[in-house]
């Protein structure tokens, strides 16, 4: 069975594409599109599972809140 692991993407001010899986401290990538940037997280999360093991941080993702100061 497959693991599903959420990937949170933002886009900085020079137009590359940032990701990041929550659920592995550390999984992060960056690509200036988006069809490389999932090539790239998915290498990314295997190689964090290389380092975890079956041992990574069991996390969930509840929301994603805008706050407005």
């Amino acid at each position: 069975m497959a693991k599903e692991f959420t990937v949170i993407i933002e886009q900085d001010e020079e137009g590359y594409y940032i990701a990041e899986v929550p659920e592995l401290k550390g999984c992060h990538t960056q690509a200036k599109s988006l069809d490389t940037l999932m090539e790239r997280i998915k290498e990314a999360i295997q190689l964090c599972l290389e380092v975890y093991g079956k041992k990574y941080p069991i996390t969930h993702l509840v929301g994603v809140q805008k706050i407005a100061l």
